[in-house]
């Protein structure tokens, strides 16, 4: 019999802007941004104070700024965001090996064969928290669960500074009432096209087929049919090989003309570069742009490149926009693909040749 697999996804609260209010406690009870100050600039992140008023992540800073005209737009400083983020590993590291990071401020964690708190999973996750918190000063919320989909989704249940467990007797439950658009990969558009179909929860998708869902969603329909049921195989990988690096972000707002997909790109490339700089083994063979319209059709454009080129991408996406035909723009995203490590040991190995 297959043991029950227990994952955590651990989430930090607003990561950038907690860092930011715990080492200068002026910003702690004002809204603050992470963010270039510059009139161009896009928000990396905010805290909950300045989300009451309706600021999020890769909203523009002018935007941001007529909702709450109080905002105070702090440069981001990711030396310091990744040392802490290390920090938060090691304390993960106390618990379990198997940890699959999916960016500097979150995480799965396989801990179905540990011995801490009696293998206990909410013991473990709880206790990983208060690490945090005493050590770091910092909040982190958790959710704990069967398989990835579910502790992803449970962690974001009672954030900031919460938890939640779906023990595996209560996923066929939790999972029948949960809204569409709790579901990852389904943003608002979606959510909304299936509910002009009269689909709202995993309950409806349940009763539906994959091939019924494949004429609202296309590709994501196998995808979204399984998450209805609470079902995901995927293993949590802490060796995974990358293949590319991929910085998107789906906007609040569509955009139409090439100035706004320029700001938006602006913001994503240092993201781009910070995530790069932890993937020092890679070689780049290929630059990329993506483009998702207000129809959800999407184009992308690559070309090859051995490095990050700003030029390279903003010619890309000026070819992407000759495919807009007038349509509005919901998504931008920049990607890097990166050679095989078999292909590039292949490549050293052709390098050595016999001594005769």
């Amino acid at each position: 019999m297959t043991k029950q697999r227990k994952i955590i996804h651990v989430d930090m609260d607003c990561f950038y802007a907690a860092v930011e209010m715990r080492d200068n406690p002026a910003y702690k009870n004002i809204p603050i941004a992470i963010g270039g100050n510059s009139a161009r600039g896009v928000l990396c992140t905010c805290n909950y104070i300045a989300r009451e008023y309706g600021v999020r992540a890769a909203m523009p800073n002018h935007q941001a700024k007529k909702l709450c005209p109080d905002l105070l737009i702090v440069n981001a400083r990711m030396a310091v965001y990744k040392m802490v983020s290390t920090q938060i590993r090691d304390i993960f590291q106390r618990y379990t090996e198997l940890i699959e990071p999916l960016s500097l401020d979150e995480a799965y964690l396989d801990v179905t064969n540990t011995i801490h708190f009696n293998g206990s999973a909410t013991l473990i996750a709880e206790q990983i928290r208060k690490d945090i918190y005493n050590e770091l000063n910092l909040t982190a919320s958790a959710g704990v669960a069967p398989n990835k989909f579910l502790a992803k989704i449970a962690s974001d249940e009672n954030k900031p500074n919460g938890q939640c467990v779906i023990p595996p007797e209560q996923v066929a439950d939790f999972v029948a009432d949960l809204p569409l658009k709790k579901i990852p990969g389904v943003g608002p558009k979606t959510a909304l096209r299936l509910a002009e179909q009269g689909f709202e929860s995993c309950r409806d998708i349940r009763n539906s087929s994959i091939i019924n869902l494949q004429n609202i969603v296309g590709k994501q329909a196998i995808s979204l049919y399984h998450r209805s049921f609470g079902r995901d195989e995927r293993l949590v990988e802490p060796d995974r090989e990358r293949k590319s690096l991929a910085v998107e972000v789906t906007l609040s707002q569509n955009i139409l003309t090439f100035e706004q997909v320029q700001v938006v790109m602006d913001g994503l490339l240092d993201k781009l570069k910070y995530r790069l700089s932890k993937c020092e083994d890679k070689l780049i063979v290929k630059q990329g742009v993506k483009l998702k319209f207000a129809d959800f059709n999407q184009t992308t454009v690559e070309q090859r490149s051995d490095e990050v080129d700003v030029e390279i991408f903003r010619r890309l996406f000026q070819r992407a926009m000759l495919r807009a035909n007038n349509r509005a723009i919901r998504l931008v995203g920049i990607t890097l693909a990166f050679s095989p490590r078999k292909s590039l040991e292949s490549e050293c190995q052709q390098l050595i040749l016999p001594i005769l």
